[in-house]
């Protein structure tokens, strides 16, 4: 039970009464009609409050149980009103130490009313977080103090990788796949049949069947798309390079939501994924397998993973995959490098994968580092900071040069855009046939 700003005001007006009171009788008389007064204040302030404890409005938290790692995923109260008029305070018990768009609400709610608050919480971790009960302040009907009592059930949460950004890339690798988005990919790409359709104008003349075209007196164009059922398997590094921060997420994270986007739109267009996550030896692997449902598997087996403080060995894990997959197969590692003598061992093994597997390098770059790079500066603590900047930078170049002739596949991309840029090279690769 909580004294409001107008029964502190109240008591003050007492007090000068009191005081005036003082001055022009005696002491005693203004000491006794103070206490009179603030005896009445405080007994009204009790009742005010106490009356609140039969008209409380109800709150329900309306949250996702599977949050996602570096978004604004958003929260909903609803609020539904007493027979009375109602200004109360609203916190919710969310995890402190992920950021908030709105941490306190003041809201007058009306009488039967139903209401909702909506506020964003975006985790930069993943894992299991406890999410506290709701607090609330009810202000009396007489404005003299505020009821707090607190509502619901701590709950634990699970903050899971980007799942938003899976959502999305499912909507658009679907719509990709209908109408004429579909036949402006699928004419002339790929190498397996997928239809006979009539020609159009403007239709490659290299893709007439003939043979339809006689059958029928009708021009018919054959329409390709890329083969299905071809493996992929995903390496994704969980070692000391991972464990860096980059633009507020660990870069394992950025590396994971790459991996589980990467995933989604190999199965989404018909191919085998396999994930393997290593450090010092093969931590986690998931066999290579088809169909869309085969995600969820993924997800709930790699989210509890976390970065470690160890260097990666990557003929380990390369020797580990070489076990697992014997076929033929397009293997993306994730990672980061520094330069060319720390990623002797990654030159090595990426090489040796060719020509019986198809290997792919994907490394994320932290967007600091270029923009130090770009930008010019007249202090020497500046300058030193490009030099190192542009320095690093030359030597990722030369790694991926020298990857690069030795016939791996190389994507460097700042972290934050790495799944995107990813996906749309594997889409790709999947149009040209290249595995």
């Amino acid at each position: 039970m909580i004294p409001s700003l107008f029964c502190y005001w109240l008591l003050l007006l007492a007090t000068i009464i009191a005081v005036i009171t003082a001055v022009f009788t005696n002491l005693t008389f203004a000491l006794i009609l103070l206490g009179i007064f603030d005896t009445i204040i405080l007994g009204l302030t009790l009742i005010d409050i106490l009356r609140v404890r039969n008209h409380t409005i109800a709150v329900k938290r309306l949250s996702n149980p599977r949050l996602s790692v570096g978004r604004d995923n958003p929260i909903t109260l609803n609020l539904t009103g007493n027979p009375h008029k109602a200004e109360v305070i609203i916190k919710d018990g969310y995890p402190r130490q992920f950021a908030v768009s709105k941490e306190v609400f003041t809201v007058t709610v009306h009488p039967h009313s139903k209401s909702c608050l909506t506020y964003t919480i975006k985790p930069d971790r993943r894992g299991q977080v406890t999410w506290d009960v709701i607090t609330l302040r009810q202000k009396g009907l007489w404005g003299l103090g505020w009821y707090q009592w607190q509502t619901g059930e701590s709950e634990e949460i699970t903050v899971y990788p980007d799942l938003m950004a899976l959502r999305a890339l499912s909507i658009r690798l679907t719509l990709e796949s209908t109408g004429t988005m579909r036949q402006a990919r699928r004419l002339g790409t790929g190498t397996e049949f997928a239809e006979l359709r009539e020609y159009s104008r403007g239709d490659d003349l290299r893709f007439v069947d003939w043979k339809a075209t006689a059958r029928r007196n009708t021009p018919f164009i054959r329409v390709l798309e890329p083969e299905k059922e071809q493996p992929l398997i995903i390496l994704l590094d969980r070692g000391r390079l991972m464990t860096s921060r980059v633009q507020g997420l660990l870069g394992f994270d950025w590396g994971l939501n790459a991996t589980l986007c990467l995933a989604t739109a190999a199965l989404h267009r018909g191919d085998k994924v396999g994930v393997g996550v290593f450090d010092r030896e093969m931590t986690a692997w998931i066999p290579p397998k088809r169909g869309q449902s085969y995600l969820s598997h993924i997800v709930e087996k790699l989210s509890p993973l976390q970065p470690v403080l160890m260097e990666p060995d990557y003929a380990g894990a390369l020797s580990s995959l070489v076990k697992h997959q014997s076929r033929r197969a397009l293997v993306v590692l994730i990672t980061d490098i520094v330069d060319a003598i720390a990623s002797a061992e990654l030159l090595a093994a990426m090489i040796r994968l060719s020509p019986r597997y198809l290997p792919f390098c994907v490394t994320l770059r932290d967007p600091v580092v270029n923009s130090i790079a770009s930008t010019s500066t007249e202090t020497a603590e500046g300058a030193y900071q490009r030099a190192v900047a542009l320095d690093l930078l030359s030597q990722r170049e030369s790694v991926f040069a020298l990857l690069k002739s030795k016939g791996v596949l190389v994507l460097d991309a700042p972290a934050n855009g790495i799944s995107e840029a990813l996906v749309d090279r594997y889409l790709s690769l999947k149009a040209r046939s290249i595995l």
